[in-house]
């Protein structure tokens, strides 16, 4: 029911502890009033971490009042007064929401993070009070029954379809012991979320590699050292080197450093967190809930959680996704384990004397890199630095779809004073929407990328509302003197969180329930996918990487080297990938309640498709935020490479004619980038390309035909 569910969403990720809530005067709430803010954006310098719960209690009142006035219309249940008026509905609170969550996530200071168990447990019970509602479903139900009769555009259809099937997968029909089930274990999983999250970004924040002896950065690069130095000075060591568990920091320690067992503390810090017996550790969460979601499976009438997620996804099935999985690891596993040879012949030809080990599969595959392709990362980073590769991917934007991209400054409300905000125009010059960039990592800030929304695209009411976007990033920072400079992986994850940037900013849907990135969770991934093919081209990189110094093109045989290294090291990232995406679906395809031992499952079943010890699940259990820490990704993690498929194949139309042909970007966005989720995922892909999407270009990407 992505109409009633969009803004509750967000209350998925919520973190902390349940405190009481603080008063606040209501008149100087800015949740409290129409925003005066230059295109209505939220007053973020005036948002205080007291101002959240009274707004929150009031939004949901006034949510609750919305439904009311709706069971409880005289007339007849129509798609207006019933459909459409459940869309239109809770928009105060969508608006309260959408800003906390976001700001929970990319700056989640104690003050939020203290009211976080609360906001979660009446989200929740809001969530239920709505969707377990059996008068407001008589009257969906009512129009339901005359969708044939009506006479509804291909939208209406397909929003009374998904308002229908979401009361129906929420419970509604449910008999009442059960409903009150079903909410004590959304109540308690809305806990359970909670507290994986608080004890992730806590391990996170927590570990941190103290260097004292210079001899002990032998190997690392100027920038991480210099890096590693403002880092211990932040944190009043100064004089000493501090390397963290956060991928800007870690990454370059571990594909550099020369000691080996520095390597290893490093890596362990970070694929122990949450896993330490302690008072952060996540074992328990886990077992709880899977369990939790199995009960809930069962109790909606399906064999396991992944039955019920799949339901609503293009895989459909689990057999569906096993197939794809397993077809790709077959042909992954072998290239890991020829890597894994290549590597182990460089530690014996130096006379290490050791077996190949996890944490040293980074160092000595830059090793390989180097040798093989003669490619050195700090040789490319120079021509990666962030505004270039930023403006990069807005010059793709305008070059395909006619977008201009205009930065604000000045007095303008920003979500953290590390933001950028942009004004995105039509090439006619008419208002598209708003667009904030948040780069770096932070201690109150969640590890990874991803773009969300302060306002979805709609027509609500008649009335244009343009979409307010964010895009928060965790890249390398600025070092010294010199700016942001980026490793190419981290440029392709620019390109591709900008990509779901254009997904929300060009939906042109008339239901807020159906806008934007509102698309089965394995097709979302395409529009920011797609968007790293233009990333990685040799005629696309020569027009944003230019030298940070010198405004230099990259030259042509670094070009040359990055477009001979795009199979590099394939075989590992392709099968670290498949191993958590196949843990997941192991999780959430059992079918009953039991004691999990954590590690034990964990290892039994990598164990058993021939995960090789030298490479570890891409996140192991205790960290898996995509499936723990909310229930976007659960049973989903798949969708990356599932998308992957629809990706690569899409990309080829513009192979087939131009990077730039207009008529192929026309139709990219008019079937896919406008429509959200008003057509079926499947039909929209074959409205842009023809026909249903092949594996073939995805094995060809990847080099793994």
């Amino acid at each position: 029911m992505r109409q009633l569910l969009s803004f509750f969403m967000v209350a998925t990720l919520l973190l902390g502890a349940c405190q009481p809530s603080p008063k606040t005067d209501d008149n100087m709430n800015p949740f409290f009033s129409k925003y005066d803010t230059p295109f209505n954006v939220p007053p973020f310098e005036q948002i205080k971490p007291e101002h959240y719960m009274p707004a929150i209690d009031k939004a949901m009142a006034e949510h609750k009042a919305e439904v009311e006035a709706i069971i409880n219309n005289k007339e007849a249940a129509t798609f207006e007064n019933t459909i459409v008026a459940l869309d239109d509905a809770g928009v105060a609170l969508s608006e309260v929401m959408s800003v906390y969550g976001s700001l929970k996530s990319a700056h989640g200071t104690e003050g939020i993070m203290a009211i976080a168990e609360e906001v979660g447990k009446k989200m929740s019970a809001h969530r239920d009070d709505i969707n377990l509602n059996p008068s407001l479903f008589a009257r969906v139900n009512e129009v339901y029954l005359q969708k044939d009769k009506l006479e509804l555009t291909g939208e209406q259809k397909m929003l009374l379809k998904d308002t229908y099937k979401g009361f129906v997968r929420s419970g509604v029909n449910l008999e009442e012991s059960k409903k009150t089930e079903l909410r004590q274990i959304n109540s308690r999983l809305s806990e359970l979320y909670n507290a994986f999250s608080t004890n992730v970004l806590n391990e996170t924040n927590a570990f941190k590699l103290v260097i004292e002896n210079e001899v002990d950065l032998a190997g690392l690069p100027e920038s991480s050292v210099i890096g590693a130095a403002e880092t211990a000075k932040e944190m009043g060591m100064e004089g000493k080197w501090v390397f963290t568990t956060q991928k800007p920091s870690m990454l370059p320690f571990l594909s550099y450093a020369d000691k080996r067992e520095l390597r290893e503390k490093l890596y362990k810090g970070y694929y122990m967190r949450g896993n330490n017996n302690d008072s952060l550790d996540n074992k328990v969460n886990i077992e709880e809930i899977v369990n939790l979601r199995v009960k809930k499976a069962k109790l909606l009438g399906y064999n396991n959680y992944a039955d019920y997620v799949l339901e609503e996804r293009m895989a459909n099935t689990s057999d569906k996704v096993y197939g794809l999985l397993e077809e790709l690891w077959e042909r992954a596993l072998p290239v890991a384990q020829k890597e894994r040879a290549d590597m182990q012949k460089i530690i014996d030809r130096e006379k290490g004397g050791f077996k190949l080990a996890s944490w040293d599969w980074w160092y000595y595959a830059e090793k390989v890199r180097q040798e093989r392709y003669d490619l050195d990362e700090n040789e490319v980073r120079p021509y990666f630095e962030l505004n270039n590769v930023r403006n990069g991917a807005f010059d793709v934007a305008t070059k395909l779809l006619g977008l201009k991209f205009e930065e604000i400054t000045g007095d303008f409300p920003l979500p953290h004073a590390d933001a950028q905000a942009f004004k995105v125009l039509e090439a006619d010059g008419s208002h598209k929407g708003i667009l904030y960039m948040d780069w770096h990592p932070r201690a109150t800030k969640k590890q990874g990328a991803w773009c969300g929304a302060f306002r979805k695209q709609s027509r609500r009411g008649g009335n244009d509302i343009p979409p307010v976007v964010t895009i928060v990033c965790n890249f390398s920072k600025p070092v010294g003197d010199k700016p942001a400079l980026l490793s190419f992986d981290e440029a392709s994850t620019l390109f591709h969180e900008f990509g779901h940037g254009l997904h929300q900013l060009l939906s042109d849907c008339t239901y807020q329930g159906l806008s934007g990135t509102s698309v089965p969770r394995d097709f979302v991934e395409l529009p920011s996918q797609i968007m790293e093919n233009w990333a990685s081209d040799p005629a696309v990189m020569k027009e944003y990487a230019r030298h940070y110094k010198t405004g230099e093109v990259i030259p042509d045989e670094l070009v040359t080297k990055l477009k001979n290294s795009g199979h590099f090291n394939q075989g590992f990232a392709t099968t670290e990938y498949l191993a958590a995406a196949l843990l997941d679906m192991n999780y959430h395809t059992q079918t009953k309640e039991q004691a999990i031992d954590v590690n034990k499952f964990e290892e039994d079943y990598l164990k058993s498709i021939d995960l090789m010890p030298e490479i570890i699940s891409r996140y192991k259990s205790t960290y898996f935020m995509h499936i723990f820490a909310s229930s976007g990704y659960t049973a989903g993690y798949y969708s990356y490479i599932w998308s992957g498929v629809l990706d690569a194949d899409a990309f080829e139309a513009f192979k087939e004619t131009s990077l730039y042909d207009q008529e192929t970007a026309r139709a990219f966005r008019t079937n896919i980038l406008e429509r959200g989720g008003t057509v079926e995922a499947m039909e929209m892909y074959k409205g842009f390309r023809g026909r249903e999407p092949k594996i073939e270009a995805l094995l060809r990407q990847r080099g793994l035909e």
